[in-house]
């Protein structure tokens, strides 16, 4: 579970988003920060239970930074007003498929699955669609995935990349360039003592399309 006091602080991020703010609240950033490293901990133990690629990940390994990088931007807002918990085999500077979770007052979700991979695993990535394509489909269209999650897709080609037939039972989902699930939530939810068991039986609903895609980009990852 996360603490109330954890959106609260976020929510005051948002609306002070500058570094005397920051500065004065760090503190509470702290202890923001630990929550989230402790919900990490939770469920990369839970994960791990299922998914045996996972390992051992320390909350490190799990979390982003809240500092943005503004060299090269043209809003210069200095800090991420959310937390994300990732968890995927190696750690989040790989590429293997991840398991998430998005902590943001107003934008509360669960997610996974594979985001803008490399040109290299992009294509492994279609040709495990595409070749073992009934298994894929079995995937997302199991009824207990599909209590939780819809496939989605985004930066979609117009038409089937070169090197793939256009006629394949595949061709849509050969399309895009990212394959991932996303599953709202409440701050009642997230809050809630049965948070993480809840999240580690959606995730263990996910774990056969992580699976896929991480057998797919074995040697890329």
């Amino acid at each position: 579970m996360i603490n109330k006091s954890t959106l609260k602080f976020l929510k005051d991020l948002s609306a002070n988003n500058n570094r005397e703010w920051f500065a004065q609240h760090k503190t509470a950033y702290e202890a923001a920060k630990a929550d989230a490293e402790h919900l990490a901990t939770q469920l990369a133990a839970g994960i791990a239970q299922f998914d045996k690629s996972i390992g051992y990940l320390e909350p490190k390994d799990c979390m982003f930074r809240i500092y943005r990088d503004t060299r090269f931007s043209h809003d210069k807002v200095p800090y991420k007003t959310n937390l994300g918990v990732v968890l995927q085999r190696g750690g989040k500077k790989t590429q293997f498929a991840c398991y998430y979770v998005h902590i943001e007052p107003g934008n509360l979700f669960l997610s996974g699955g594979i985001y803008m991979p490399s040109p290299e695993a992009l294509k492994a990535l279609r040709q495990a669609i595409d070749v073992n394509f009934e298994e894929f489909e079995k995937i997302i269209k199991n009824k207990t995935f599909g209590k939780y999650f819809d496939l989605e897709g985004d930066s979609k080609l117009n038409r089937v990349p070169q090197g793939f037939d256009k006629e394949s039972p595949a061709a849509e989902y050969l399309k895009w360039k990212s394959w991932y699930v996303t599953s709202s939530i409440t701050a009642t939810e997230i809050c809630s003592s049965d948070f993480v068991v809840q999240t580690l039986q959606k995730f263990k609903a996910l774990h056969p399309l992580v699976k896929f895609f991480n057998e797919a980009i074995e040697d890329i990852a």
